[in-house]
């Protein structure tokens, strides 16, 4: 005797009336509010126009000729090169080009140093638990708080004292103290969120701490590393109170020869030539800054979430 057959249309996947489930309109999702989107466009529009209109015009005058240097056409007109030329010529006692050199000599150097001791500290306030800890981030806390302002005095007379007015040293040391307070801050916080099993499973393999930090742990706080590392460049390269008293002619940053700059003529400021040097300046920083930014963002992004 058969097994009575369902009726067509009956089965698990079709509806009543013999129509199956699959063949239902599917529901449209609900459009979301466009007044939110236009709000968050707008918002980003005005931030991106508030932090590159100085620079658009700096740029723009940067390429003007020296008559129409206060026209106030905001597009580029009048345009000529002649305020590079003058912004790159040595005879009047200027000199951009080993400027931009010592910036760039300083600020790798401190860098380095600053990333160099700033792992290691970091990674002890991270993963290592010891007395008066937490005391030791305090002062790190404090020490990034602290007016540079109220160093300039004592630092000046300091080195007058052993003689490094006018030398590398006198400026890389004191940005070092200030660099190291940055990074030391970042990458606890990225250590802290990196979970401890990674560590312990290279542990149980027969690594030493050492071993783990160096094969484990560098390897993935390697986009906080580097966006650390550009903080602190960047830092160092726009640091102008302390530079401008502890170097000399030789040794001075771009930023102290921007703002001692003088043009052929003395009885006319060079406005146009000073737009330019500063455009020479800045332009190589957000040159790479759009180079790497897709690092700069996950370093600054990896801390924030746990996995």
């Amino acid at each position: 005797m058969s097994a009575p057959t369902a009726p067509a249309g009956s089965g698990p996947g079709s509806r009543p009336g013999g129509r199956p489930d699959s063949a239902r309109p599917a529901l449209k999702a609900p459009r979301p509010p466009l007044w939110p989107q236009v709000r968050t466009y707008l918002g980003a529009l005005f931030i991106l126009v508030w932090g590159l209109a100085p620079f658009y015009w700096m740029v723009v005058t940067a390429f003007r000729d020296n008559v129409h240097t206060f026209s106030q056409n905001p597009l580029p007109t009048h345009l000529t090169l002649d305020n590079f030329k003058q912004a790159l010529d040595t005879s009047g006692g200027n000199d951009f080009l080993a400027a931009i050199g010592n910036s760039v000599f300083i600020s790798v150097v401190t860098t380095a140093a600053a990333i160099t001791f700033g792992v290691f500290a970091a990674y002890a306030l991270a993963r290592v638990d010891f007395r008066g800890k937490f005391m030791v981030t305090g002062v790190i806390l404090a020490a990034s708080m602290f007016p540079g302002v109220a160093l300039v005095t004592p630092l000046f007379q300091l080195f007058t004292d052993i003689g490094w007015i006018g030398s590398y040293q006198a400026m890389i040391i004191p940005n070092i103290s200030f660099a190291l307070p940055l990074t030391i801050y970042t990458l606890t916080s990225f250590f802290n969120d990196l979970p401890w099993e990674l560590e312990e499973a290279a542990r149980v393999d027969g690594a030493t701490r050492g071993q783990a930090f160096v094969k484990i742990i560098l390897p993935l706080a390697a986009p906080a590393l580097f966006t650390t590392a550009i903080l602190a460049f960047i830092m160092t390269w726009n640091e102008f109170m302390l530079s401008s008293q502890l170097s000399n002619q030789s040794t001075e940053p771009v930023t102290v020869a921007i703002a001692r700059f003088a043009g052929n003529d003395p009885f006319t400021q060079p406005y146009a030539a000073i737009m330019a040097a500063g455009a020479l300046v800045t332009v190589p920083l957000v040159i790479m800054v759009l180079i790497f930014q897709r690092r700069i963002v996950s370093g600054l992004t990896a801390g924030g979430l746990k996995s």
